[in-house]
């Protein structure tokens, strides 16, 4: 008798066991936004949130180039690109803040023509190797605080000096400590940054996904 409740408890344990690990897993693999495969898809951003502010420079001649370059105002990106910048954005509207875009995917042809405007490659990656840009994989971005303010990050967007630097310390505490937000929560978001400058964010997955010149209907309706 004994040894047949042993038996009884030992099958309980084991079916309690494999039901708890079944859970884990769903629960590990809901946490995970982004797709293992390549994923090749532009989307619009704006169809997966309404929690971002724009402000696409390239659409305007407010830009370094002094020009506009884009047809019309709009943020596509991957889909891999977009489900893990809404994840960032939660994570920062939990603290106050939204991100605000500045660039988004670019076209190959609109490289091609700002290389053409500003043919320096400490400016403007060379279209005939590309930027991550143009694979729908990065974002120039800020932080707005909840009255649309942005935070003080010590340099205008697109300053190409040591000063936009995340290693340059000679900036004040409130611009280090802004900066070092927008960082931490990206890094932990499926994002890469670039050491020269504070705005731009690389999807670790879309690194070696295939240049695109994709564009996109400014007259219709995404």
């Amino acid at each position: 008798m004994q040894h047949f409740i042993k038996l009884i408890f030992l099958v309980v344990f084991t079916v309690l066991m494999v039901s708890c690990n079944s859970t884990l897993a769903v629960a590990v693999d809901s946490l995970n936004p982004l797709p293992q495969e390549s994923d090749t898809t532009f989307v619009k951003l704006k169809n997966y949130s309404t929690d971002f502010v724009y402000d696409m420079k390239y659409a305007t001649a407010d830009n370094f180039l002094k020009a506009k370059v884009y047809d019309c105002a709009e943020c596509f990106l991957r889909l891999k690109t977009v489900k893990a910048l809404v994840l960032a954005n939660k994570e920062f509207i939990k603290k106050g803040y939204r991100i605000k875009l500045f660039d988004c995917y670019r076209p190959l042809d609109v490289q091609k023509k700002m290389w053409t405007i500003v043919s320096n490659p400490k400016y403007v990656a060379n279209p005939a190797k590309g930027s991550i840009h143009n694979r729908g994989g990065a974002v120039d971005i800020t932080l707005v605080d909840k009255y649309g303010k942005e935070l003080d990050m010590g340099t205008p967007f697109d300053f190409f000096g040591i000063e936009a630097s995340h290693d340059y310390d000679k900036v004040s505490e409130e611009v280090k400590k802004n900066r070092n937000l927008l960082k931490t929560v990206m890094t932990e978001t499926y994002f890469n940054s670039l050491d020269s400058e504070w705005w731009h964010y690389n999807l670790k997955l879309a690194l070696n996904d295939k240049l695109s010149n994709a564009k996109w209907d400014c007259d219709k309706e995404q």
